[in-house]
């Protein structure tokens, strides 16, 4: 792991203060889109609100927070999508929310993603600067915003949620904070199947700190954050316990769903089995691209795809080479190759790398070295391309 020159950690108010820039650089981000898609969608004579809270995945959730489990839709080829697909976490903040207001569970799951997708900024603004520094975070945390699919982070939809445990799991890891790393990692693992990339980065992470070389040498990070979780049981106690709480919320519900099925710990697979989605190594997603090139113009489509292969795989590269954290680098691998090497939706693909935002750094710490303003002038046409982007898009196909 990477011994990293850490500063002393700010007070919950100063580190607001340090993070401000970056949270008003996301809100305005954001903002910009939300604009975008409704005048687009009011020039369509569609419902912005709508399309963001009651369409695709978004339904799914809402219907589980209303009716629970057990919700299924039969294909005439034979499929079945049954609800146990999605994970509980986000169902049940639409069902607090509906408890204590009265506001729907629609409304609840737009709430949710509005507020956890400023949590997410700032969790990744936190791991930014910790690795990189201050306007690195700045940086990182635009470039989250300016995703081409960034539209996904005001739906109500479980990547924000997931994101913004996620990015603090691993900013607790770094700070050696292990049972907060473990209970976020935990809560991660309720939120959606790539929970286990969390709890990955949280056992590498782990068991390398148990290595003789890390014991012998201690990073300063360690020496300073050994007792970053308070008082109470020990330093090794408490990595040890931070270990065991990350893996309870992916293998728990990922155990009901077996039991609920009669299937047993393989049953969760079966589930995903019905929506046609498994992990295959990605030779449906190479045979989908390779299917492009068949007929023009759709080649281009595949050229555009193979492009942001390469971009990704690179910017991984770059990443190791920069010597990220391992955590990150665990975390960012698993996201990724869960990704691309999914056997369908592949429209899907690119929202559900925006959870592997340590992709981001190496560009975030180009961007960081040119003074703010260069900076800016790059980062603005991207955000408006960006919404004008995710309002057609939303109003068109959208995220599968």
């Amino acid at each position: 792991m990477t011994d990293l020159e850490t500063r002393a950690t700010p007070s919950r108010a100063g580190a607001l203060r340090r993070a401000a820039p970056a949270l008003l650089g996301y809100a305005a981000v954001r903002a910009l889109g939300l604009i975008a898609l409704a005048l687009w969608s009011a020039a369509r004579d569609k419902s912005a609100y709508t399309l963001l809270t009651a369409r695709w995945d978004a339904l799914w959730y809402t219907r589980v927070a209303e009716l629970g489990y057990g919700y299924e839709v039969r294909l005439a080829n034979g499929d079945v999508h049954s609800n146990l697909a999605f994970f509980p976490l986000l169902p049940w903040l639409e069902r607090l929310v509906a408890a204590v207001s009265p506001l729907s569970y629609a409304d609840g799951g737009f709430l949710v993603s509005l507020f956890t997708s400023l949590a997410a900024a700032w969790g990744i603004f936190a791991v930014a600067d910790h690795v990189y520094g201050r306007r690195a975070g700045v940086c990182a945390v635009l470039l989250w915003a300016v995703l081409p699919v960034g539209i996904v982070q005001s739906m109500a939809y479980s990547e924000s949620l997931f994101t913004a445990l996620a990015a603090w799991s691993l900013y607790a890891v770094v700070t050696g904070r292990w049972v907060t790393a473990g209970t976020l990692a935990l809560l991660a693992g309720l939120t959606r199947p790539v929970g286990v990339a969390v709890v990955a980065a949280v056992w590498v992470a782990g068991i390398v700190s148990f290595t003789p070389e890390r014991r012998a040498d201690p990073s300063a990070q360690e020496r300073r954050a050994g007792d970053a979780d308070g008082p109470g049981p020990g330093p090794r106690t408490r990595r040890v316990l931070g270990m065991l709480l990350a893996p309870l919320g992916t293998a728990g519900y990922v155990l009901w769903v077996g039991h609920r099925t009669g299937k047993g710990p393989l049953g969760y697979l079966d589930v995903q089995a019905g929506w046609r989605n498994g992990f295959d190594g990605g030779y449906a997603f190479a045979r989908f691209v390779a299917e492009k090139f068949t007929s023009f113009p759709s080649a281009l489509a595949g050229a555009g795809l193979i492009a942001g292969v390469v971009s990704v795989v690179w910017l991984y590269v770059v990443g190791v080479r920069q010597r990220q954290p391992l955590p990150l680098l665990v975390y960012t691998g698993v996201v990724t190759a869960l990704a691309l090497c999914a056997s369908s939706y592949f429209g899907s693909k690119p929202r559900l790398l925006m959870p592997a935002f340590p992709l981001l750094l190496p560009l975030a710490l180009a961007l960081a070295r040119p003074r703010m303003r260069r900076s800016a002038l790059v980062l603005g046409p991207v955000a408006v391309a960006s919404a004008v982007y995710g309002a057609f898009w939303l109003n068109g196909s959208g995220p599968p």
